[in-house]
């Protein structure tokens, strides 16, 4: 079973990257789907995130990155996947959600989508909280992974703040859920 997991990932989370672990380890194949959206001005190119986010999801066999434009409903049929992986965070996501789920079911009832609520210690995260703790030079060390954080800082021509400890036990714990391959 394959699981499409869209979104902007601009830049893409400690946050998005345990749901796509805990998301690779329930279905068979995760296709994390960067939205080529031209009404916004991202912070990084689509060649970019994608860069990013294959480097970040290495360890997972079963996981890749690719981007599409249009309806989301239309570019999981094209790659014969069956289900939509989304994360909550809180409440107010719930509803947008949900809303999105029912819209596309009317597009699609061959596609369920699915969602799994986020770890507690990502519930406050988002690619938007990331690029404005970095605008104002704070540290984003502890919030994606190092290689994106230098790309993050070098875009808002900063000096990379000193590698926060607990980045570093954040993704190793990323790292150290098992593949379904050693389950």
């Amino acid at each position: 079973m394959i699981a499409i997991y869209p979104g902007s990932f601009d830049p893409i989370t400690l946050g998005h990257l345990d749901i796509i672990q805990r998301g690779s380890r329930l279905f068979d194949g995760v296709v994390v789907a960067v939205l080529r959206n031209p009404n916004k001005m991202p912070l990084f190119t689509v060649q970019q995130r994608l860069e990013q986010i294959r480097l970040a999801t290495k360890h997972l066999p079963n996981v890749e990155a690719d981007s599409f434009d249009g309806l989301t409903v239309n570019y999981a049929q094209m790659r014969h996947a069956q289900v939509l992986l989304r994360g909550l965070r809180a409440v107010s996501d719930f509803e947008i959600e949900l809303q999105m789920a029912h819209t596309n079911k009317t597009l699609s009832n061959q596609i369920e989508t699915v969602f799994l609520a986020t770890s507690n210690e990502y519930s406050f995260l988002s690619s938007s909280v990331v690029k404005e703790i970095a605008k104002f030079g704070g540290s984003v060390n502890h919030l994606v992974p190092p290689h994106i954080a230098i790309d993050i800082y070098k875009c808002y021509n900063q000096k990379s703040p000193a590698l926060n400890p607990s980045t570093t036990d954040r993704i190793s714990h990323l790292k150290s859920f098992p593949t379904d391959k050693e389950v």
